[in-house]
């Protein structure tokens, strides 16, 4: 699991197995989940249990089998991120009243060992698409086993190591928040960017990506500063910035968004894809650049989207990029009446993974999770607006851009309509879900 944004961070990635037979059984199943009844590998069903051979199931008829493989028992912060996953799962399924899927939790204790063993017993059961893991390292581990299998996999991770044919990403990318804000900002007349990224690998993506949504875009980067992140990584590096700041000429004048040709050597634009941790640093050295952020736009990623961003009041007027917050608020709310508690960011993934399985699964055995049917142009509906998978694996989604204002972040544009989405059937109002007891 890389760094990419709170979102992106427990993964950077818990549902107990549910398939809805009506409000009755949802309670009853609630019930067992609150009383500890079901295990840490579990499965309830309204249907009748298939026929199995010794090494498989084999999906002749009854429910449509979906393995979610998440850390359960591993570290607490962890697990208590795995526990919100199967929740909005567990939410998503009631809402979509999907009574032909069928969900085989697994515990994979976040290892690779573990992913492979719940996968193995997934596949075993008949699983015919595997939902996680959260980590990296467990996706990677268990790719051959899915591919031999013929069964895709559809993990929490945003590394794009490990995507490819039959293992897909639902996971949060920056790369793609840095295309739409630099979109964004290109399209605005700023035209010059300075970057500072983190000498990691979440830097080591973010580089290239934004050096070629800039040079996409027609504009130039004029210098780009690696910051370590122990010590004064980050201090030593707004020193070098303010360096090529003064070389620039940036510091007065007007701005150059639509300033004269004699501006045109000016810093336009410095972008930083720091997080909680980093932007109260960067907040408290701006007056050291002697900038004016009203001439010089700071541009982020949805690495910025958390409540208190908006006491930084030096960045106020800052860009960024991230999922249209309306989506995720009333998914939050929802979740919050269902288990008496706000989810963490990760938790919509487990929603919306769920919501795209449940939008497959009245399709024909066999043709339920192509690559065709998976990466269909119309793309799904989830928690946080439209995604579509792309056949390299990746996630294509629609996001908006944000401008950081002293009240909090706002949309300054809406998410692009470039996802088409075809018409699906309005949500069922959520049924009152008891809170499940923790592993």
């Amino acid at each position: 699991m890389s760094r990419l944004s709170d979102r992106r961070q427990a993964i950077a990635a818990l549902v107990r197995g549910l398939a809805v037979a009506g409000t009755a059984s949802l309670l009853a199943a609630c019930e067992g989940l609150k009383s500890g009844q079901v295990g840490a590998t579990s499965s309830i069903s309204g249907g009748t249990p298939i026929a199995t051979s010794p090494n498989k199931t084999v999906p002749v008829s009854g429910p449509v089998k979906v393995a979610l493989l998440l850390p359960l028992s591993g570290h607490a912060q962890t697990a208590a991120v795995a526990k919100s996953i199967r929740q909005a799962a567990e939410l998503a399924l009631f809402e979509k009243n999907a009574a032909d899927l069928q969900l085989l939790v697994k515990d994979d204790h976040g290892t690779e060992a573990g992913a492979r063993t719940a996968t193995e017993a997934a596949l075993g059961e008949g699983a015919e698409l595997i939902i996680g893991p959260l980590f990296s390292k467990s996706v990677a581990a268990i790719a051959p086993l899915a591919r031999k299998a013929g069964v895709p996999i559809v993990a929490f991770s945003n590394d794009p190591s490990v995507a490819g044919p039959g293992v897909y990403l639902l996971g949060y990318t920056a790369t793609a928040e840095v295309d739409r804000a630099v979109d964004y900002a290109s399209g605005k007349g700023l035209k010059r960017f300075v970057a500072l990224v983190s000498d990691d690998a979440e830097g080591r993506i973010l580089e290239p990506a934004f050096r070629a949504a800039v040079a996409r875009n027609g504009g130039s980067v004029v210098s780009v500063d690696r910051y370590r992140l122990d010590g004064n990584g980050l201090v030593d590096t707004v020193r070098r910035l303010q360096a090529s700041i003064k070389d620039a000429g940036t510091n007065s004048g007007p701005s150059s968004v639509s300033g004269p040709a004699s501006n045109q050597g000016r810093i336009d634009a410095i972008f930083f894809p720091g997080n909680q941790d980093t932007l109260p640093q960067l907040d408290s050295m701006l007056p050291q650049l002697d900038l004016d952020t009203h001439n010089v736009r700071l541009i982020g990623t949805s690495n910025w989207d958390y409540p208190s961003v908006h006491r930084l009041s030096r960045l106020t007027g800052a860009w960024f990029a991230a999922s249209e917050p309306g989506g995720w608020r009333e998914f939050s709310e929802r979740f919050g009446r269902a288990y008496g508690g706000m989810p963490p960011r990760l938790a919509s993934l487990g929603h919306d993974a769920i919501v795209m399985a449940a939008a497959l699964s009245g399709g024909p055995i066999g043709a339920r999770f192509t690559t065709a049917s998976l990466t269909r142009s119309s793309g799904f509906i989830g928690a946080d607006g439209a995604f579509r998978l792309q056949a390299s694996g990746l996630v294509d989604r629609g996001l908006a851009v944000l401008e950081l204002q002293k009240s909090g972040p706002v949309v300054v544009d809406v998410a692009p309509a470039a996802i088409a989405i075809a018409p699906q059937a309005s949500i069922k109002a959520p049924v009152s879900v008891a809170p499940a007891a923790t592993n």
